[in-house]
């Protein structure tokens, strides 16, 4: 092997961990995954919708009446909620490859559709769309927010690190990584959870 023609390393586009292409493989899979599921969960949401069946008990916190529907299924399964992020990106794809952006009469036909051009056209997206961090972040947002209204799961617990600048930020086990709103260091994954744990203050 001619090791002088070997790409160098570089911060991968999603994570930053060290990467021969723009963005490594294991965040390109984790995309394609995401993409996959989704029509699925969306189908399955409907279940999800009613206090006591899967994805909630119907509790609120408060002594009032609990809603007769969860509002967190209900947004997802409306305009703007995974059909307005996969939706989103497909057009934006669309437009930036000058495609005819089909119109359709369902909202589940447009998970459909946006879930299908994203993934049949990853390897683009990952090689040269300047916004494929905050696809890949919404995207896994969206699907773990969907997974566990389906499932029932508990969200990951979010745990206080300290960046260099001294915000606290909030990240779980599972984040792909973060940025800092105040001096907009970037941290992929495994530089996130090696950052210094936050003091927790007395109530």
């Amino acid at each position: 092997m001619d090791f002088d023609a070997a790409p160098a390393e570089q911060p991968c586009a999603v994570c930053d961990k060290p990467a021969r292409t723009r963005v490594h493989t294991g965040c390109r899979e984790r995309i394609d995954a995401n993409l996959r599921e989704l029509p699925a969960l969306y189908r399955q949401l409907p279940d999800a919708l009613h206090p006591g069946r899967r994805g909630g008990d119907g509790r609120n916190g408060s002594r009032t009446a609990p809603l007769p529907c969860n509002v967190d299924a209900l947004d997802l399964l409306g305009r703007g909620g995974i059909e307005g992020v996969v939706g989103g990106w497909a057009r934006d794809l669309c437009e930036r490859e000058q495609w005819d952006v089909p119109q359709f009469g369902t909202i589940v036909a447009t998970v459909d559709w946006a879930c299908g051009i994203l993934g049949l056209n990853l390897a683009l997206i990952c090689d040269e769309h300047p916004a494929v961090r905050e696809m890949a972040d919404e995207l896994r947002a969206i699907t773990g927010q969907a997974r566990r209204l389906v499932t029932g799961e508990k969200p990951p617990r979010r745990i206080g690190v300290v960046c260099s600048c001294g915000r606290t930020l909030r990240v779980t086990l599972d984040t792909a990584g973060v940025r800092c709103p105040a001096c907009s260091a970037q941290y992929g994954h495994s530089e996130a959870l090696r950052l210094p744990l936050a003091e927790r203050r007395a109530a």
